[in-house]
Protein backbone atom coordinates (compact mmCIF):
# COMPACT_ATOMS: atom_id res chain seq x y z
CA UNK A 1 0.00 0.00 0.00
CA UNK A 2 1.53 3.06 -1.05
CA UNK A 3 2.45 5.83 1.02
CA UNK A 4 2.07 9.49 0.45
CA UNK A 5 3.22 12.87 1.71
CA UNK A 6 0.92 16.26 0.49
CA UNK A 7 3.56 18.99 1.33
CA UNK A 8 1.31 22.12 1.93
CA UNK A 9 2.16 26.18 3.04
CA UNK A 10 -1.60 26.93 3.21
CA UNK A 11 -4.18 24.15 4.70
CA UNK A 12 -7.84 24.66 5.55
CA UNK A 13 -8.17 23.54 8.94
CA UNK A 14 -12.02 22.82 8.83
CA UNK A 15 -12.71 21.73 12.69
CA UNK A 16 -11.00 24.84 13.68
CA UNK A 17 -11.94 27.37 11.02
CA UNK A 18 -8.16 28.39 10.30
CA UNK A 19 -5.65 27.98 7.82
CA UNK A 20 -2.50 25.99 8.98
CA UNK A 21 0.90 26.77 7.57
CA UNK A 22 3.51 24.70 6.47
CA UNK A 23 2.28 21.00 7.28
CA UNK A 24 2.15 17.78 5.73
CA UNK A 25 -0.22 15.76 4.94
CA UNK A 26 0.05 11.83 5.25
CA UNK A 27 -2.09 9.36 3.33
CA UNK A 28 -2.16 5.77 3.07
CA UNK A 29 -4.30 3.42 1.13
CA UNK A 30 -7.81 5.62 0.66
CA UNK A 31 -6.82 7.40 4.48
CA UNK A 32 -5.30 10.42 6.01
CA UNK A 33 -2.76 8.80 8.55
CA UNK A 34 -1.47 11.89 9.89
CA UNK A 35 -1.16 15.52 9.46
CA UNK A 36 1.96 16.74 10.93
CA UNK A 37 4.12 20.05 10.83
CA UNK A 38 6.92 20.17 7.75
CA UNK A 39 9.72 20.99 10.23
CA UNK A 40 9.84 17.69 11.44
CA UNK A 41 7.66 15.44 9.21
CA UNK A 42 9.76 12.56 7.80
CA UNK A 43 9.16 12.15 4.08
CA UNK A 44 10.99 8.94 3.41
CA UNK A 45 9.48 5.80 1.63
CA UNK A 46 6.60 8.20 0.53
CA UNK A 47 5.35 9.49 -3.06
CA UNK A 48 5.96 13.10 -2.37
CA UNK A 49 3.22 15.27 -3.95
CA UNK A 50 4.22 19.09 -3.55
CA UNK A 51 1.19 21.16 -3.05
CA UNK A 52 3.36 24.35 -1.75
CA UNK A 53 1.85 27.69 -2.99
CA UNK A 54 -1.55 26.26 -3.69
CA UNK A 55 -4.55 26.75 -1.04
CA UNK A 56 -5.16 23.26 0.49
CA UNK A 57 -8.83 22.33 1.52
CA UNK A 58 -10.75 19.18 2.82
CA UNK A 59 -12.53 18.14 -0.56
CA UNK A 60 -15.67 19.95 -1.06
CA UNK A 61 -19.11 18.99 -0.20
CA UNK A 62 -22.63 20.07 -2.63
CA UNK A 63 -25.28 19.47 -0.54
CA UNK A 64 -27.87 19.84 -3.27
CA UNK A 65 -27.50 19.60 -6.92
CA UNK A 66 -29.49 18.13 -10.02
CA UNK A 67 -26.85 15.98 -12.05
CA UNK A 68 -29.72 15.04 -14.75
CA UNK A 69 -29.40 18.71 -16.18
CA UNK A 70 -26.88 21.32 -16.74
CA UNK A 71 -28.07 24.72 -16.96
CA UNK A 72 -30.81 24.40 -19.58
CA UNK A 73 -33.04 27.52 -19.50
CA UNK A 74 -36.55 25.48 -19.66
CA UNK A 75 -38.20 24.70 -16.43
CA UNK A 76 -39.02 21.56 -15.05
CA UNK A 77 -42.56 21.88 -16.13
CA UNK A 78 -42.01 22.26 -19.59
CA UNK A 79 -38.59 20.76 -20.37
CA UNK A 80 -38.62 18.58 -23.59
CA UNK A 81 -38.83 14.86 -22.87
CA UNK A 82 -35.66 13.02 -22.38
CA UNK A 83 -35.08 9.75 -21.64
CA UNK A 84 -33.76 7.98 -18.62
CA UNK A 85 -30.52 6.84 -20.70
CA UNK A 86 -30.00 10.34 -21.86
CA UNK A 87 -30.00 11.51 -18.07
CA UNK A 88 -28.24 9.08 -17.11
CA UNK A 89 -25.12 9.65 -19.62
CA UNK A 90 -25.49 13.31 -18.82
CA UNK A 91 -24.99 12.61 -15.29
CA UNK A 92 -22.20 10.68 -15.36
CA UNK A 93 -20.82 13.45 -17.51
CA UNK A 94 -22.07 15.89 -14.67
CA UNK A 95 -20.73 14.40 -11.61
CA UNK A 96 -17.03 13.93 -13.17
CA UNK A 97 -16.96 18.06 -13.57
CA UNK A 98 -18.46 18.49 -10.04
CA UNK A 99 -15.12 16.50 -9.14
CA UNK A 100 -12.77 18.09 -11.40
CA UNK A 101 -14.11 21.38 -9.68
CA UNK A 102 -13.20 19.87 -6.26
CA UNK A 103 -16.40 18.55 -4.99
CA UNK A 104 -15.53 15.10 -3.77
CA UNK A 105 -18.84 14.56 -2.05
CA UNK A 106 -22.34 15.65 -3.18
CA UNK A 107 -25.98 15.22 -2.14
CA UNK A 108 -28.44 15.01 -4.92
CA UNK A 109 -31.52 16.47 -4.62
CA UNK A 110 -34.14 14.34 -7.05
CA UNK A 111 -32.84 13.01 -10.17
CA UNK A 112 -35.29 10.79 -13.14
CA UNK A 113 -36.01 6.97 -12.74
CA UNK A 114 -33.37 7.03 -10.06
CA UNK A 115 -30.60 7.54 -12.08
CA UNK A 116 -28.94 8.98 -9.35
CA UNK A 117 -28.54 5.85 -7.68
CA UNK A 118 -27.15 3.64 -10.79
CA UNK A 119 -24.79 6.79 -10.97
CA UNK A 120 -23.62 6.31 -7.71
CA UNK A 121 -23.42 2.53 -7.37
CA UNK A 122 -21.36 2.83 -10.70
CA UNK A 123 -18.90 4.86 -9.14
CA UNK A 124 -19.14 3.77 -5.69
CA UNK A 125 -17.91 -0.21 -8.06
CA UNK A 126 -15.13 1.84 -9.84
CA UNK A 127 -16.68 1.87 -13.01
CA UNK A 128 -16.49 5.81 -13.36
CA UNK A 129 -14.83 8.72 -11.75
CA UNK A 130 -16.74 10.57 -9.86
CA UNK A 131 -17.61 12.30 -6.34
CA UNK A 132 -19.00 10.70 -3.32
CA UNK A 133 -22.82 10.83 -3.61
CA UNK A 134 -25.52 10.74 -1.74
CA UNK A 135 -29.30 10.27 -3.66
CA UNK A 136 -32.88 11.17 -3.18
CA UNK A 137 -33.76 9.39 -6.15
CA UNK A 138 -37.40 10.98 -6.64
CA UNK A 139 -38.59 13.63 -5.14
CA UNK A 140 -42.01 13.54 -3.42
CA UNK A 141 -44.77 16.31 -4.05
CA UNK A 142 -48.41 16.87 -3.49
CA UNK A 143 -50.12 16.15 -6.72
CA UNK A 144 -49.79 19.56 -8.98
CA UNK A 145 -47.00 20.66 -6.81
CA UNK A 146 -43.38 21.07 -7.21
CA UNK A 147 -41.97 18.34 -9.22
CA UNK A 148 -45.05 16.81 -10.17
CA UNK A 149 -45.27 16.61 -13.74
CA UNK A 150 -47.86 18.85 -16.30
CA UNK A 151 -47.54 16.77 -19.29
CA UNK A 152 -50.51 15.99 -20.59
CA UNK A 153 -52.63 13.64 -18.48
CA UNK A 154 -52.28 10.26 -20.67
CA UNK A 155 -48.95 10.28 -20.92
CA UNK A 156 -47.68 7.64 -18.35
CA UNK A 157 -43.80 7.48 -18.74
CA UNK A 158 -42.26 7.72 -15.16
CA UNK A 159 -39.36 8.30 -16.25
CA UNK A 160 -40.28 12.24 -17.61
CA UNK A 161 -39.43 13.91 -14.69
CA UNK A 162 -37.77 13.84 -11.41
CA UNK A 163 -40.49 13.45 -8.65
CA UNK A 164 -43.44 11.29 -7.53
CA UNK A 165 -46.82 12.67 -6.37
CA UNK A 166 -49.22 11.84 -3.74
CA UNK A 167 -51.63 12.98 -1.17
CA UNK A 168 -52.47 12.43 2.33
CA UNK A 169 -50.14 11.03 5.11
CA UNK A 170 -50.88 7.07 4.13
CA UNK A 171 -49.53 7.70 0.54
CA UNK A 172 -46.77 9.84 1.49
CA UNK A 173 -45.50 6.75 3.57
CA UNK A 174 -45.60 4.28 0.68
CA UNK A 175 -43.57 7.25 -1.47
CA UNK A 176 -40.86 7.08 0.89
CA UNK A 177 -40.77 3.45 1.12
CA UNK A 178 -40.66 3.19 -2.30
CA UNK A 179 -37.81 5.38 -2.44
CA UNK A 180 -35.90 3.21 0.16
CA UNK A 181 -36.77 0.16 -1.37
CA UNK A 182 -35.15 1.52 -4.97
CA UNK A 183 -31.49 2.14 -2.84
CA UNK A 184 -31.75 6.15 -1.95
CA UNK A 185 -29.90 7.75 0.64
CA UNK A 186 -32.16 9.86 1.71
CA UNK A 187 -35.63 11.50 1.21
CA UNK A 188 -36.71 15.00 -0.56
CA UNK A 189 -39.62 16.48 -0.49
CA UNK A 190 -41.33 19.47 -1.96
CA UNK A 191 -43.10 21.64 0.72
CA UNK A 192 -43.75 24.78 -1.10
CA UNK A 193 -44.01 25.77 -4.52
CA UNK A 194 -41.24 26.68 -6.65
CA UNK A 195 -39.98 29.03 -9.26
CA UNK A 196 -38.85 26.77 -12.11
CA UNK A 197 -42.72 24.32 -11.77
CA UNK A 198 -45.61 25.74 -14.17
CA UNK A 199 -48.48 26.95 -12.57
CA UNK A 200 -47.34 26.80 -9.06
CA UNK A 201 -47.23 30.01 -6.40
CA UNK A 202 -43.73 29.96 -5.33
CA UNK A 203 -44.41 31.06 -1.94
CA UNK A 204 -47.69 28.82 -1.34
CA UNK A 205 -47.73 25.54 0.87
CA UNK A 206 -48.20 22.60 -0.94
CA UNK A 207 -47.80 19.73 1.67
CA UNK A 208 -50.08 19.45 5.06
CA UNK A 209 -48.12 19.51 8.41
CA UNK A 210 -49.33 15.74 8.70
CA UNK A 211 -48.41 14.92 5.41
CA UNK A 212 -44.55 16.51 6.07
CA UNK A 213 -44.61 14.56 9.58
CA UNK A 214 -45.64 11.51 8.29
CA UNK A 215 -42.25 11.84 5.52
CA UNK A 216 -40.15 12.24 8.29
CA UNK A 217 -41.05 10.12 11.32
CA UNK A 218 -41.14 7.37 8.25
CA UNK A 219 -37.80 8.30 6.99
CA UNK A 220 -36.42 8.54 10.40
CA UNK A 221 -37.63 5.33 11.44
CA UNK A 222 -35.14 4.05 8.55
CA UNK A 223 -32.47 5.95 9.51
CA UNK A 224 -32.54 8.55 7.17
CA UNK A 225 -32.49 12.59 7.33
CA UNK A 226 -34.55 14.38 4.97
CA UNK A 227 -34.88 17.66 2.92
CA UNK A 228 -37.59 19.66 2.06
CA UNK A 229 -37.67 22.29 -0.86
CA UNK A 230 -39.08 25.61 1.01
CA UNK A 231 -39.92 28.82 -0.38
CA UNK A 232 -42.83 29.81 1.50
CA UNK A 233 -43.16 30.86 4.64
CA UNK A 234 -45.65 28.46 6.27
CA UNK A 235 -44.05 25.70 4.36
CA UNK A 236 -40.40 25.88 5.99
CA UNK A 237 -42.01 26.40 9.66
CA UNK A 238 -44.68 23.57 9.19
CA UNK A 239 -41.63 21.42 7.66
CA UNK A 240 -39.47 22.35 10.62
CA UNK A 241 -42.10 21.68 12.87
CA UNK A 242 -42.52 18.03 11.49
CA UNK A 243 -38.75 17.43 11.80
CA UNK A 244 -37.23 17.99 8.84
CA UNK A 245 -33.62 17.60 8.79
CA UNK A 246 -32.62 20.69 6.62
CA UNK A 247 -34.42 23.35 4.27
CA UNK A 248 -33.49 24.09 0.75
CA UNK A 249 -33.70 27.44 -0.41
CA UNK A 250 -35.46 28.80 2.61
CA UNK A 251 -35.69 32.04 0.95
CA UNK A 252 -38.93 33.84 2.29
CA UNK A 253 -38.22 32.93 5.81
CA UNK A 254 -39.55 34.69 8.46
CA UNK A 255 -38.03 35.54 12.13
CA UNK A 256 -40.75 32.19 13.67
CA UNK A 257 -38.87 30.41 11.21
CA UNK A 258 -35.42 31.38 12.31
CA UNK A 259 -35.83 30.67 15.89
CA UNK A 260 -37.85 27.27 15.07
CA UNK A 261 -34.77 26.32 13.35
CA UNK A 262 -32.65 26.78 15.91
CA UNK A 263 -34.99 24.96 18.29
CA UNK A 264 -34.76 22.25 16.28
CA UNK A 265 -31.29 22.23 14.92
CA UNK A 266 -32.36 22.38 11.37
CA UNK A 267 -30.14 23.34 8.69
CA UNK A 268 -30.10 25.59 6.15
CA UNK A 269 -29.02 25.06 2.77
CA UNK A 270 -29.28 28.43 1.06
CA UNK A 271 -28.96 28.25 -2.29
CA UNK A 272 -28.03 31.14 -3.78
CA UNK A 273 -26.43 30.64 -6.98
CA UNK A 274 -30.06 29.04 -8.13
CA UNK A 275 -32.26 32.42 -8.08
CA UNK A 276 -29.02 34.46 -8.60
CA UNK A 277 -28.30 33.09 -12.18
CA UNK A 278 -31.71 32.78 -13.45
CA UNK A 279 -32.20 36.49 -12.82
CA UNK A 280 -28.86 37.62 -14.14
CA UNK A 281 -28.37 35.00 -17.09
CA UNK A 282 -32.73 33.37 -16.91
CA UNK A 283 -33.72 35.46 -19.97
CA UNK A 284 -30.37 34.32 -22.06
CA UNK A 285 -30.66 31.15 -21.10
CA UNK A 286 -34.13 30.47 -22.58
CA UNK A 287 -36.02 30.58 -19.04
CA UNK A 288 -39.39 31.73 -18.82
CA UNK A 289 -40.38 35.41 -17.97
CA UNK A 290 -42.82 34.03 -15.39
CA UNK A 291 -39.62 31.53 -13.59
CA UNK A 292 -37.71 34.81 -13.79
CA UNK A 293 -40.07 36.78 -12.15
CA UNK A 294 -40.37 34.56 -9.41
CA UNK A 295 -36.37 33.95 -8.84
CA UNK A 296 -37.17 37.47 -8.22
CA UNK A 297 -39.72 37.67 -5.71
CA UNK A 298 -37.58 35.07 -3.45
CA UNK A 299 -34.38 36.45 -3.87
CA UNK A 300 -35.40 39.86 -2.66
CA UNK A 301 -36.36 38.07 0.80
CA UNK A 302 -33.41 35.67 1.15
CA UNK A 303 -31.26 38.19 1.86
CA UNK A 304 -32.12 38.81 5.11
CA UNK A 305 -33.03 35.35 6.18
CA UNK A 306 -29.26 34.30 5.22
CA UNK A 307 -28.05 36.93 7.53
CA UNK A 308 -30.35 36.32 10.35
CA UNK A 309 -29.67 32.51 9.77
CA UNK A 310 -25.91 33.82 10.31
CA UNK A 311 -26.83 35.98 13.30
CA UNK A 312 -28.25 33.11 15.34
CA UNK A 313 -25.89 30.63 14.85
CA UNK A 314 -28.01 28.22 12.47
CA UNK A 315 -26.26 25.80 10.23
CA UNK A 316 -25.51 26.49 7.07
CA UNK A 317 -24.19 23.63 4.51
CA UNK A 318 -23.23 24.73 1.05
CA UNK A 319 -25.66 23.71 -1.93
CA UNK A 320 -25.62 24.94 -5.34
CA UNK A 321 -29.02 23.69 -7.00
CA UNK A 322 -26.22 22.78 -9.68
CA UNK A 323 -28.51 21.89 -13.07
CA UNK A 324 -30.90 24.75 -12.58
CA UNK A 325 -30.87 27.22 -15.75
CA UNK A 326 -27.34 28.64 -16.19
CA UNK A 327 -26.25 26.80 -13.15
CA UNK A 328 -23.58 24.69 -14.33
CA UNK A 329 -22.20 21.49 -12.69
CA UNK A 330 -18.02 22.62 -12.55
CA UNK A 331 -19.27 26.07 -12.09
CA UNK A 332 -20.78 26.34 -9.04
CA UNK A 333 -18.03 27.64 -7.23
CA UNK A 334 -19.42 30.92 -7.68
CA UNK A 335 -21.52 30.07 -4.80
CA UNK A 336 -18.73 31.12 -2.45
CA UNK A 337 -18.59 34.87 -4.17
CA UNK A 338 -22.42 35.00 -3.33
CA UNK A 339 -22.31 33.48 0.15
CA UNK A 340 -18.82 36.50 0.97
CA UNK A 341 -20.98 39.34 -0.69
CA UNK A 342 -24.08 37.74 1.42
CA UNK A 343 -22.05 38.85 4.69
CA UNK A 344 -19.91 35.56 5.05
CA UNK A 345 -16.27 35.57 5.70
CA UNK A 346 -14.06 33.21 3.18
CA UNK A 347 -12.93 30.99 6.03
CA UNK A 348 -17.25 30.61 6.98
CA UNK A 349 -17.92 29.72 3.45
CA UNK A 350 -15.26 27.33 3.25
CA UNK A 351 -16.66 25.66 6.70
CA UNK A 352 -20.02 25.17 4.91
CA UNK A 353 -19.06 23.49 2.23
CA UNK A 354 -16.24 21.18 4.54
CA UNK A 355 -17.64 20.55 8.39
CA UNK A 356 -21.05 21.86 8.08
CA UNK A 357 -22.05 20.15 5.24
CA UNK A 358 -20.07 16.59 6.48
CA UNK A 359 -22.67 17.32 9.00
CA UNK A 360 -25.32 17.43 7.89
CA UNK A 361 -24.85 14.52 5.80
CA UNK A 362 -24.17 12.44 9.09
CA UNK A 363 -20.81 11.88 7.09
CA UNK A 364 -18.72 13.70 9.96
CA UNK A 365 -16.97 10.76 10.44
CA UNK A 366 -15.64 10.15 7.13
CA UNK A 367 -15.12 13.72 5.26
CA UNK A 368 -15.42 17.26 5.96
CA UNK A 369 -12.19 17.47 7.58
CA UNK A 370 -8.23 17.06 6.89
CA UNK A 371 -7.80 14.48 10.28
CA UNK A 372 -6.14 10.89 10.89
CA UNK A 373 -8.48 8.59 9.99
CA UNK A 374 -10.75 10.35 7.64
CA UNK A 375 -11.05 9.59 3.94
CA UNK A 376 -8.06 11.36 2.00
CA UNK A 377 -10.15 13.88 0.16
CA UNK A 378 -7.93 16.64 -0.45
CA UNK A 379 -8.25 19.38 -3.06
CA UNK A 380 -5.72 22.75 -3.56
CA UNK A 381 -6.33 26.01 -5.53
CA UNK A 382 -4.22 28.74 -7.00
CA UNK A 383 -4.23 31.45 -4.90
CA UNK A 384 -5.34 32.16 -1.00
CA UNK A 385 -9.33 32.58 -0.65
CA UNK A 386 -9.14 34.39 2.42
CA UNK A 387 -7.97 37.17 -0.27
CA UNK A 388 -10.00 36.89 -2.98
CA UNK A 389 -13.00 34.06 -2.29
CA UNK A 390 -13.13 33.76 -6.50
CA UNK A 391 -9.47 31.54 -6.51
CA UNK A 392 -12.55 28.67 -5.70
CA UNK A 393 -13.51 28.60 -8.95
CA UNK A 394 -9.72 27.39 -9.87
CA UNK A 395 -9.36 24.23 -8.45
CA UNK A 396 -5.90 22.45 -9.38
CA UNK A 397 -5.42 19.61 -7.84
CA UNK A 398 -8.39 17.12 -6.79
CA UNK A 399 -7.13 13.78 -4.77
CA UNK A 400 -9.97 11.53 -3.59
CA UNK A 401 -9.79 8.50 -1.56
CA UNK A 402 -5.92 8.77 -2.00
CA UNK A 403 -6.18 8.73 -5.63
CA UNK A 404 -5.54 11.25 -7.56
CA UNK A 405 -7.91 12.42 -10.21
CA UNK A 406 -6.73 15.97 -11.33
CA UNK A 407 -2.43 16.96 -10.72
Amino acid sequence: MSKKALQCSKMFDSVNGTVARDVVIFVEGDRITSVEPAATAKLDGCEVIDLTGKFVTPGLIDCHMHIGMNGAGSSLGTKPYTSLGDATMEGLTNVYSDLMAGFTSVRTCGDMGYSDVAIRNAINRGDFAGPRMMVAGSNLSSTGGHSDTHYNPYLHEVEVHSGVAGDGPTEMVKLVRTNIKHGVDFIKFMATGGVMSLGTTVGAQQMSYEEMKAICDTAKMYGMITATHAHGTSGIKDAIRAGVTSVEHGMMMDEEGIQLMKEHGTTLVPTIIAAERIIVKGKEAGTPDWAIAKAKQVYDRAHWGFTRCMEEGIPIAFGTDSGTPYNFHGKQAYEFELMVGWGMTPLQALTAATKTASELLRKQDEVGSIEAGKYADVVAFDGDPTEDIKVMTNCTFVMKGGEVYKA
